[in-house]
């Protein structure tokens, strides 16, 4: 993975500078400042004393502030300071950064710590059907979850219609219970989905793009939202009502009539995870419209082709 030299911008009395090496700064290209191969870098994290180390610092707090050689050394399992030596000095570089005063735990360090020690990488876990908040969109029964394979699902048992299947590090089973668990996992994916909806991507950062697309072949799911990283091909595919999560007309609406859309589960809203609220009102370009109650009053978004929320109406505003 390539890494960004994002510096190059500031003037010698370390106020930001208009251009870089001639260039407007705003048209500027970022340029690659070292990249190294996928098999080197499982070669240099391959190592028990290495893994040590980057542990070392995370808990030395490292990512804040540089940590000394030596109270680095006192926290390794290391045959002698040679070896130690050895070891982190194949980590310095693109893991971590040598100081005067000590050693920094860079992002890729701080982010390979983040994924074995949540259990990312290292862990399987599997948990059986337990309750889970709301009905099924597709036959009003109760709803239950399940954690296999590094994903958590909220469905029906009764119809087998799926909420919400979605990727979730089983590190957050640990010290929750099944409520904690599922307030967690609510706040997870819709921070994943509104980053994307945002053109940020969840996984690498990267620019996002969105569209909307027919799904004839989905069952129950006539059109869906498409965010797509070109950076890392991050795909991630929704409901069209996951779009007016985070848009400001909806939120104030369902605030008026006291429910606070980020802290009920989303899942809960037949809007946000099915398509009984959204009716195709064009096909070239693609336009929706998603009509959604609260508290028996209405209010109605428009989406366009990219995903994007172009008209609201309802009747607070619109006087109706």
């Amino acid at each position: 993975m390539s890494q960004f030299d994002r510096s190059g911008g500031v003037a010698s009395d370390g106020e930001p500078s208009d251009r870089i090496d001639g260039t407007d700064a705003a048209a500027a290209t970022p340029r690659t400042e070292s990249r190294i191969p996928p098999s080197e870098v499982f070669t240099i994290l391959g190592n028990e004393t290495r893994v040590q180390v980057l542990h070392a610092l995370l808990d030395l707090g490292a990512d804040e502030s540089p940590v000394s050689f030596t109270d680095l050394f006192e926290r390794v399992d290391a045959a002698d300071s040679a070896n130690f030596s050895y070891h982190l000095d194949r980590l310095t570089g693109h893991f971590v950064r040598r100081r005067d005063d000590g050693y920094e735990l860079r992002a890729p360090g701080r982010k390979v710590v983040s994924s074995i020690f949540t259990g990312t990488l290292t862990e399987r876990a599997q948990l059986g059907f337990f309750p889970a908040a709301g009905s099924c969109h597709a036959c009003g029964e109760d709803l239950h979850a399940w954690y296999v394979d590094d994903t958590l699902s909220i469905g029906c048992t009764d119809c087998g219609a799926i909420q919400v299947s979605y990727p979730f590090p089983a590190g957050a089973l640990d010290g929750r219970s099944t409520d904690d668990l599922l307030d967690a996992f609510g706040h997870y994916v819709r921070h994943h989905y509104c980053l994307a909806a945002d053109g940020v991507c969840p996984e690498c950062t990267g620019a996002v793009e969105t569209e909307l697309v027919r799904t004839p072949d989905e069952e129950g799911q006539a059109v869906a939202v498409e965010h797509t990283c070109g950076r890392c091909s991050y795909d991630l595919r929704s409901t069209v009502g996951l779009l007016l999560l985070d848009d400001a007309d909806v939120l104030r609406f369902h605030a008026d009539r006291g429910v606070d859309l980020s802290s009920v589960p989303f899942w809960t809203f037949d809007w946000c995870v099915s398509d009984a609220a959204t009716t195709v009102v064009s096909e070239e370009p693609l336009r929706v419209r998603l009509t959604v109650d609260c508290a028996g009053d209405e209010i109605r978004a428009v989406v366009d082709e990219s995903g994007t929320v172009v008209e609201t109406s309802d009747p607070d505003r619109d006087g109706r």
